[in-house]
């Protein structure tokens, strides 16, 4: 017997304001009353789900378990529709409904949907429209989610690249501080010497000496033994021994410093050359700022060229070989941590492809971040791109152990993860395949012990599609 009164709540509740009075009867008939208390789980991830739920009263949620963390993805209210809906592919539920507080819900079995859809037209078309939103508003979270766990990735990438320019640039500038004030005194002492003109031209001579600190290529050994003998003459000369480091790293020869001391009296030859170890040292020091603050500057540029941050999603004709370039140098440290190896092989005049820059930029980030993960100590990543015909290939290649058969068909759905609890969203893959698929592309993965290759297809821009 149907209960008049359910058939009144159906028709209060604000989603089934449109659905004709004829089909709540069907729904009150075919329905079941279902009560859950506070805490109640309705369905459990990896649970089938056996019904359709119109939440009646009370506050559901459902949460799903991302980086070890029980996320609320969707909330459920009077009116909602929750559970399996018809046509729906979704058999299983991706997380847990719970109830928030004291719930009521009227369930509709899936054995009952084929009579529904024929005898509830508009409520079906209202469960259809109900699955497209579920389908974006869930892609849509998914798609956020993953790009803040790529952010994530990078933000700590790019804070351990920092890290060591920005070291060297404070201990630099703050060394140069004192080496310049060394520099002004040996200058003025010097300029008090009142030197004639040869012995200025030999001090001249001196000038010319180059610092080769930070290019020079010898051994530890050989350097060790170049300021050894550096610092043997200018005991040899009764000259400070602290000056044999910034003169034992530069061009100067013992020939030279030999061709000074003929020229240049003992005190004078002491001036001279704590002049030029001194000017030595704050070129070296100017040196290692620049390099410092270049390699920071080009860290910064890596990123904007990478997320490109400083203009609107747009398509544009991209060139690979940047933004693959771009996505290894953030990525850089996470390889070196675990000394494995990334080479980057592009074909020369590589035709660029169409497309977002800052999408295909998470997909490149995704796959070389996986294939460092998989690949062991002291491993290898190759990252190719080549054209084939219409179409640019990139390959992404690890040397680790491989993802097992069974895996490999599973491995681009949402969710679903290699990687350990709290290691791995089970989203990147899935999120790097919708985008491929957005770039009218394709995404595909071949794996066995001692290599797995996951291989991206994109057009070229401007090709037929």
């Amino acid at each position: 017997m149907i209960d008049p009164a359910l058939i009144e709540r159906l028709a209060g509740l604000p989603t089934l304001a449109g659905i004709p009075r004829s089909q709540l009867e069907w729904l009150a008939a075919h329905g079941e009353l279902l009560h859950f208390n506070e805490g109640d789980r309705l369905f459990a991830r990896g649970q089938p789900i056996p019904d359709l739920h119109v939440v009646l009263s009370g506050h559901l949620s459902f949460r799903q378990d991302r980086d070890g963390i029980a996320r609320v993805v969707k909330e459920w209210n009077p009116g909602d529709l929750s559970g399996y809906l018809p046509y729906s592919r979704l058999a299983k539920a991706l997380g847990d409904v719970i109830a928030e507080g004291p719930v009521e819900v009227l369930a509709v079995r899936a054995e009952d949907f084929r009579e529904m859809t024929r005898e509830c037209y508009e409520f079906t078309s209202l469960c259809v429209h109900e699955m497209i939103d579920r389908a974006r508003e869930f892609k849509s979270d998914d798609l956020q989610l993953e790009k803040m766990v790529s952010l994530g990735r990078l933000s700590a990438g790019l804070a351990h690249e920092l890290n060591n320019p920005s070291s060297a640039l404070a201990r630099s500038a703050k060394e140069l501080a004192s080496t310049r004030a060394e520099v002004v005194t040996a200058a003025r002492e010097l300029g008090a010497a009142g030197l004639p003109a040869e012995q200025r031209a030999a001090v001249e001579a001196l000038e010319q000496i180059e610092d080769t600190a930070a290019a020079d290529l010898r051994s530890p050994l050989d350097r060790a033994d170049r300021e050894d003998a550096v610092s043997a003459w200018l005991d040899d000369h009764e000259i400070d021994p602290s000056l044999a480091e910034p003169l034992g790293h530069s061009t100067a020869t013992l020939a030279q410093l030999d061709a000074a001391a003929a020229i240049l009296s003992g005190a004078q030859l002491t001036l001279a050359l704590r002049y030029v170890a001194a000017d030595l040292t704050t070129r070296r020091l100017t040196s290692e700022i620049e390099k410092a603050a270049s390699r920071i500057h080009n860290l910064v540029a890596a990123v904007k060229k990478h997320t490109h941050m400083d203009r609107a999603p747009a398509l544009d004709a991209i060139q690979l070989e940047d933004s693959l370039t771009n996505t290894l140098t953030l990525i850089g440290s996470k390889a070196r941590q675990k000394s494995v190896t990334l080479e980057l092989s592009v074909e020369p005049n590589l035709p660029p492809v169409q497309g977002v820059v800052s999408e295909l930029s998470q997909v490149w980030l995704n796959l070389i971040d996986n294939a460092i993960d998989a690949a062991p100590e002291r491993g290898h990543v190759l990252v190719a791109a080549a054209r084939e015909r219409h179409s640019v290939v990139v390959k992404v290649i690890d040397d680790g152990t491989g993802i097992a058969d069974a895996d490999q068909a599973r491995i681009f759905e949402p969710f679903f993860t290699t990687k350990p609890i709290g290691e791995g969203t089970g989203l990147g893959l899935d999120v790097a395949q919708g985008i491929v698929r957005s770039h009218s592309g394709s995404i595909g993965l071949s794996s066995r012990p001692g290599r797995t290759e996951f291989r991206v297809c994109l057009p070229i821009a401007g090709s037929a599609r």
